[in-house]
C-alpha cells in the first residue's frame, strides 16, 4: 500500500520516545500511513548509539518516521514542539511519570491548545501503588511471572526479545485508534496509557486462570505436563532439531500412518488425548527413536505431507532467507543508522490482501528538520538562525 490507500493517511502523530515500547506504537501507525514526527535531541536519540543486545532497536522501530532534532529544554524549541503538537493528532511519549510535566509538555497543558489530541503514554505501570517504579521490559518479565515461567526451575529467564515493550506498545496502539473513533463521536482528545507490567500480567494471564481452575499452580515451561502426547522439540539425523505437535486425534490418526505406528492406531487406549497424555513415557521414547533415522529435511517433509504442525529451530538471522517471508513481502528494505542496507521484518499483517511496505527509510539524525521547520512556516533564514542558535539541528 502506499499514499492514500493507507488507512491512517490523514493522521498525524509527534512522538516524543527513545528505545522500544514508544517507537513501537509509532512504527505501527506510521507503517499504516500515519505521518510521525519524531524529536530527538540535538545530539540525537541515544536509541542510535546502543551497542550489543540494543544495537539493533533503532533501526527496527523508526522507519517510515521523519526525524527532528530540537532543543526541547529551551523556550524556542519548546514553542517549536508546542506548535507541531498543536497541529497533531496523536502525541507519543515514554519518559518517566511526571517528566512530561515538569518539561511543559504534559497532557493538562498541551491540550488546552488542542482539545482534540490523542495523548499516549508508554509506562512501566498503571494507576497504582507502582506507578512512579522505573520499569524496563525486563523488570515487567521479571516480577509478572513471565520469566518464571520461561526458565527451568530457579531459573526465572527473559523472553528473548523485547517482547513485553512491543506487546505494551500494540496496547497502546489498540488505545489510541480506539481513541480517535471516540473523538469522531464526541470531538474530544484524552489521555491514555499502556504499561509494561499490565502487559505482563495479560499474557501470564492463561496460567493464573489454569491456578484457578486446576488450584495447581503452572510449573515453568521447561518441565511442564504437556496438554498433549506429542509436543516436543525432535533430534534428526543430521544433528539438527524439529519441533513437532499432534494436537487432536485425527491428526494421531494421520501421524500414526504416515510414520507407520500400526500398533499405537489400534490400540484404544491411545484414542482420545487423555489417554496418549497418560502414556507420554510409553510413546515419546519411540518416536525419538523414529524421528532420528531421518535428516531434518526428510522429516520435515513427511510431516507437511500429512499436515501436521512443525517448525525447524530457526535462529534469527536465518530468517532473512525465508522464502516465505521473502516471497510473500515480510522482509522490508531499509538502511540502518550506520549506512548498512538489509532487510526488516514488515508488520504481520494484510489489509485488503496488501502488505504495509516503506515510504520512508530509517531516518538520519535530523533529516527532517528543515522540511517539517518550512511546513510550520519558518523561512529559511528563520531555520539558519536557529540552527546557528543551537536550538535546532539538521542532517
Amino acid at each position: 500500500m502506499t499514499g492514500q490507500e493507507l488507512p491512517l493517511a490523514k493522521l498525524k502523530v509527534v512522538e516524543f520516545s527513545h528505545m522500544v515500547m514508544g517507537p513501537s506504537a509509532g512504527l505501527l501507525l506510521a507503517d499504516m500511513g500515519a505521518g510521525v514526527v519524531k524529536l530527538e535531541p540535538l545530539t540525537g536519540d541515544n536509541t542510535r548509539r546502543l551497542r550489543g543486545s540494543g544495537a539493533g532497536y533503532f533501526s527496527m522501530y523508526n522507519r517510515n518516521k521523519r526525524s527532528v532534532c530540537i532543543d526541547l529544554k529551551s523556550a524556542r524549541g519548546r514553542a517549536i514542539a508546542k506548535r507541531l503538537v498543536k497541529e497533531a493528532d496523536v502525541l507519543i511519549e515514554n519518559f518517566r511519570p511526571g517528566a512530561m510535566d515538569k518539561s511543559g509538555y504534559g497532557y493538562a497543558e498541551l491540550s488546552k491548545e488542542n482539545p482534540r489530541l490523542i495523548y499516549y503514554s508508554a509506562r512501566g505501570f498503571l494507576s497504582g501503588p507502582y506507578e512512579h517504579r522505573t520499569a524496563l521490559d525486563e523488570v515487567a518479565q521479571m516480577m509478572g511471572g513471565l520469566a518464571y515461567m520461561t526458565g527451568p526451575p530457579g531459573q526465572p529467564l527473559r523472553a528473548g526479545t523485547s517482547v513485553i515493550d512491543v506487546v505494551g506498545g500494540m496496547f497502546g496502539v489498540i488505545g489510541i485508534l480506539s481513541a480517535l473513533e471516540m473523538r469522531n463521536r464526541t470531538g474530544q482528545g484524552q489521555w491514555i496509557n499502556s504499561s509494561l507490567f499490565e502487559s505482563v500480567a495479560f499474557l501470564v494471564g492463561q496460567h493464573m486462570a489454569q491456578f484457578a481452575v486446576t488450584g495447581e499452580p503452572a510449573p515453568p515451561m521447561p518441565v511442564r505436563m504437556s496438554a498433549w502426547a506429542i509436543y516436543d522439540v525432535f533430534n534428526s539425523k543430521d544433528g539438527k532439531q524439529v519441533f513437532v505437535a499432534v494436537v487432536s486425534d485425527t491428526q494421531w490418526k494421520k501421524f500414526c500412518e504416515y510414520f507407520s505406528f500400526g500398533e499405537f492406531e489400534q490400540d484404544e487406549s491411545l484414542a482420545t488425548n487423555s489417554g496418549r497424555v497418560g502414556q507420554r513415557d510409553r510413546i515419546i521414547p519411540r518416536v525419538r527413536s523414529l524421528f532420528r533415522t531421518f535428516t531434518e529435511m526428510e522429516l520435515m517433509q513427511r510431516l507437511e505431507q500429512c499436515g501436521l504442525p512443525y517448525a525447524p529451530i530457526s535462529k534469527p538471522e536465518e530468517l532473512f532467507n525465508d522464502p516465505h517471508l521473502l516471497e510473500s513481502g515480510g522482509l522490508l528494505d531499509v538502511t540502518t543508522p550506520a549506512g548498512q542496507e538489509t532487510k526488516l521484518p514488515a508488520l504481520p499483517l494484510q489489509m485488503d490482501g496488501k502488505r504495509f511496505g516503506v515510504r520512508r527509510d530509517v531516518p538520519k539524525q535530523g533529516q527532517h528538520t528543515r522540511d517539517v521547520l518550512q511546513e510550520l512556516g519558518f523561512s529559511d533564514g528563520d531555520i539558519d538562525a536557529l540552527i546557528d542558535d543551537q536550538v535546532v539541528a539538521v542532517g
